[in-house]
């Protein structure tokens, strides 16, 4: 299955010591298998007037072999988890976390939420 990263730089082998902090899904290295995500992720880069590369891998091990988190939909369990690792805790001991991430328009209520402007239910 091929996988994407944008980046500003070439990145020949995912590596999260890079990675930042306080992330949607905490530290990682972030792929999407949806490769016009990634190229718009990419855009943000070129906005900046800095390079936008987009890294393509080829995941062939099966996730039966990871300890995997996954998030089927936006729910209250996918909010308390992204909640906590915005906060910069880490939750469990996962090698993979599936899910969906927070585009703008999810992320702006995610603020409000993380502000306490709006209750739990209000932002999902």
């Amino acid at each position: 299955m091929e996988v994407y990263h944008a980046s500003s730089v070439c990145v020949s082998r995912p590596d999260t010591a890079h990675s930042r902090q306080y992330l949607d899904f905490g530290v990682g290295f972030y792929v999407t298998t949806l490769r016009e995500q990634a190229i718009k992720y990419g855009e943000r880069f070129l906005r900046r007037g800095r390079p936008a590369v987009l890294n393509i891998y080829d995941w062939k091990q099966p996730l039966s072999l990871w300890n995997v988190l996954e998030f089927k939909v936006y729910d209250e369990a996918w909010l308390d988890f992204f909640m906590e690792c915005r906060a910069g805790r880490m939750v469990g001991d996962y090698d993979v976390v599936i899910g969906g991430i927070a585009n703008d328009k999810v992320f702006r209520t995610m603020d409000l939420y993380f502000a306490g402007d709006i209750n739990k239910q209000e932002c999902l």
